[in-house]
């Protein structure tokens, strides 16, 4: 301490001098409730009213990655290490220290990392180009904050959704996401991916829910952006640089979220259509109403409509039909006028509907999101305009020729998922005539072979983007050893 009690970080501006969070019993002019700002993330303004306090990450490169308190309680412990065969050993860190080590470690031999959850979507992104070392999140699976009265809540990258949700629904509230294999795929997986499911017409994606994020860096550093109260308004939002990487900036350790109070009723109701075409109708009718679904999903199962269905009792297998699902949530009032409404609104001729609840209505969206996945096939997800959903399908059809071409997506938000049944060169061609129509925008392939992303870029091309992405990579990850080759990055 200088003289006239003032410290040596001098509100954290001098960095010979600066202190970890906890390092120090006094701040000068300064609540003792208050962490030393780090540099670069916020102004050196004060902070606002309800607004969360950053702790000191370290931001420069050879800066610490552990603060000096926890420096005098020692070194952190390593992790565990497995070992089988001759595939790439296997680290399990139990904490973001332990993480920060493992990844400094690897990072200083050149060594490779691939960063896995839950492994639900190890067949995601480009093959990569080594896997020396897999950095697990498995051990690191806390609910580590529930601010229930500020609807927010922190969670270790490794905790699954479905667990984080029935903790989370003791104060009947949630984290509004719904990807693909919920049930097992961890925090930190869904947000590396920026994955999501049908509740994304209402809520969006991982990228905007997520307020706060904790990471580390290749050399070991662990840096926090954003905070645990949704007033984050100052700096650069590095949580939604991360949302979407697919790993390859930085190893996200914990995430935190906004979220929503659980409703008191959900229904669902079921429109099945004799063919796309009556489909198209449906939805243009819905989009233009002042209905408000909690979700909005489209299911085409053949574009072509040559895919027959399960035998009925007399024995007759007739051709799967589209059907639209919308899901309402709220008192069981509103639900029930939602429901009237969209009755009234859609051309019901030669259209079954069919409304759910309680169980019936969760086996119906579990299917619903299981059957795309389940069948063979290459999974694509492509973007189109809201208004010409209609025209999408058509031109689906055109392009299918003798493949078998399934969509499901979010017709209101214009994104889905094409599943491509053929061989793999049709499947390539496929790919190529979505990226090249007007109608389709943002073509990535989600799932396919290693012959299918030896014939083409998963992610297709990235145009004037591929410079901004390379300076990014460059600053945080230099020697190219996170997650090398297979992210956008």
């Amino acid at each position: 301490m200088h003289r006239g009690g003032r410290l040596a970080d001098r509100r954290a501006r001098d960095w010979r001098g600066q202190v970890g969070l906890h390092a120090a019993d006094v701040h000068a002019r300064r609540s003792r409730a208050h962490a030393a700002r780090p540099r670069g993330l916020r102004p050196a303004a004060s902070l606002q009213s309800r607004q969360d306090l950053p702790g000191a990450a370290a931001l420069r490169r050879g800066a610490g990655s552990v603060s000096a308190a926890s420096r005098r309680r020692g070194r952190p412990r390593r992790a565990t290490v497995t070992r089988t065969g001759d595939a790439a050993p296997i680290i399990e860190p139990g904490t973001a220290q332990e993480f920060a080590v493992a990844l400094r470690d690897a990072s200083a031999r050149r060594q490779s990392v691939l960063i896995r959850g839950a492994g639900t979507k190890m067949d995601w992104g480009r093959t990569p180009a080594a896997i020396d070392v897999i950095l697990s999140t498995r051990r690191m699976n806390r609910l580590l904050a529930h601010q229930h009265g500020d609807l927010t809540a922190t969670a270790e990258a490794g905790a699954t959704l479905a667990g984080m949700n029935r903790t989370l629904a003791e104060h009947r509230q949630w984290l509004p996401l719904d990807p693909p294999f919920a049930d097992r795929a961890t925090i930190g997986g869904i947000l590396a991916t920026n994955d999501s499911g049908p509740l994304r017409h209402r809520f969006g994606t991982p990228r905007d829910l997520v307020i706060g994020v904790e990471l580390v860096t290749t050399d070991g550093a662990l840096a926090k952006a954003g905070g645990r109260v949704v007033k984050n308004v100052a700096g650069y939002d590095l949580s939604k640089l991360v949302a979407g990487s697919f790993g390859s900036l930085a190893a996200i350790v914990s995430a935190t979220f906004k979220l929503a109070p659980l409703p008191a009723a959900s229904k669902t109701l079921v429109i099945e259509a004799s063919d796309f075409d009556a489909l198209g109708r449906i939805v243009g009718a819905m989009m233009a109403s002042q209905l408000e679904p909690l979700a909005f999903e489209i299911h085409v199962p053949d574009v072509v409509g040559a895919e027959l269905g399960p035998p009925s009792r007399a024995g007759q297998r007739r051709p799967l039909r589209s059907s639209l699902q919308l899901r309402f949530a709220s008192v069981a009032a509103a639900c029930d006028a939602q429901i009237a409404q969209a009755c009234a609104l859609a051309p019901l001729t030669d259209c079954a509907t069919e409304t759910l609840q309680g169980d019936e209505e969760r086996e119906a969206w579990e299917t619903h999101a299981r059957r795309i996945w389940d069948a063979p096939g290459a999974l694509v997800r492509a973007s189109w305009l809201p208004a010409t959903v209609s025209a999408a399908m058509s031109e689906l059809r055109r392009m299918a020729g003798s493949a078998c071409i399934q969509l499901a997506g979010r017709a209101a938000i214009g994104t889905g998922l094409i599943r491509i049944d053929a061989d793999v060169r049709a499947q390539a061609a496929v790919v190529e005539q979505l990226r090249q129509s007007a109608l389709f925008g943002n073509v990535v392939v989600v799932r396919g072979s290693p012959d299918l992303k030896a014939l083409v870029d998963v992610w297709g091309p990235q145009g004037d983007r591929d410079q901004v992405f390379a300076s990014v990579k460059r600053a945080l990850d230099p020697d190219g050893v996170l997650n090398a080759g297979r992210g956008p990055l």
